[in-house]
Parts: structure tokens; sequence; C-alpha cells
């Protein structure tokens, strides 16, 4: 009989460290997308605020509070990461838990690395802030966590593609980096 296994999406690929950067897969908990119906917004963000600490964010921002987040993914919905949503008539919630695969970029040359991935300025985005936006080929999401913090999410399917891109960014740097130290 063949006996499945669960894996999390980056099972095998991951951690890799080269140069100043590290990648690790994050582990979120459980994901639920909040979708509020029409002129529902601010009560769904109250019973969330409420419940979990935590309301629906701005566009582009996210919120957290006691492990709990709520990260913007697109007008008029957010991502709930690391608890189960209360009860939300005033919504649609779809569990998205298994839907991506997250992970977390921290060091010195993060953002360098980040920049040959992702057309967006990183100088402007603050702590706390959130991007829908390409990584290389793929759609996805950077939040800056710190000053040379970023967790990055893609569909669960691109998770070899993600790491494979962000192993070869951090190679590049690196070799950057070590020519520039070389003396002449």
């Amino acid at each position: 009989m063949t006996r499945l296994v669960a894996q999390t999406p980056c099972a095998g690929l991951l951690p890799v460290d080269i140069g100043t950067v590290r990648v690790t897969e994050a582990e979120p908990g459980p994901m639920h997308l909040v979708a509020p119906f029409r002129g529902q917004a601010k009560a769904v963000s109250a019973v969330l605020k409420d419940a979990l600490g935590v309301g629906l964010p701005a566009p582009n921002r996210s919120q957290s509070a006691d492990g709990v987040r709520a990260l913007w993914v697109a007008p008029g919905q957010a991502l709930l990461i690391g608890a189960e949503p209360p009860d939300l008539p005033g919504a649609a919630v779809s569990d998205l838990s298994d839907a991506y695969a997250v992970v977390e970029i921290a060091g010195a040359d993060a953002a360098e690395v980040l920049a040959r991935l992702v057309p967006v300025d990183l100088g402007v985005l603050k702590r706390g802030h959130t991007a829908r936006t390409l990584i290389g080929h793929m759609t996805g999401s950077v939040t800056r966590l710190g000053a040379a913090r970023f967790e990055m999410m893609v569909f669960r399917s691109m998770a070899g593609s993600l790491v494979h891109e962000l192993t070869e960014a951090m190679e590049a740097m690196a070799a950057r980096r070590a020519l520039a130290a070389r003396p002449d």
C-alpha cells in the first residue's frame, strides 16, 4: 500500500545560505483569504480586530498582533495568517493553508538579491509594507519584516522555481561581492 507523507512546499529545498543571505521556509500556520461582501468591510474588520487583534489592512500594508497577521493581497481582500478566523457572516472566507510556499530571506544583501528578481523599489517598502508583484517569472508577494528581512509568498506549485531563482540571485550577489573585495 502506498503511504502518503505530508510535506511542506519547500521540503528538501531549504535552508540555503550563500554569501550574507539566508533563505528559510516559514511556517505561517493557518491561512485564510477574507473577502468582505460589498459594504461589509468595516464590520468585518471590527470583528477581526475584536477577536484576533488585527483588522483588514490598508492596501500594500499588513497588521500583526500576538502571532496573528492580516496581509493585504488584493483590493478588498486580506490573507489572515496564524489563526483560524472567527465567524464572519459579512465575508467570504477560504482556507488557503496549503496553497502557498512562504519563505523568509534575511541578511545584509537580502534587498540587493531581491532587487534582481522583483520590479519594485524595495527602498520604499517599510516594515509591515507588502507588495503583490512579480518575483522572477512568478506572481507573488513580498513583505518587509525588518531592515534586512523579507517574507515572500508564491503558489505552492512554484516553490522549486522560487528557491532556484533566489539561489541564482544569491550566487550572483556573492560573486559580485567577492570580485569587489579582490585587490587589483
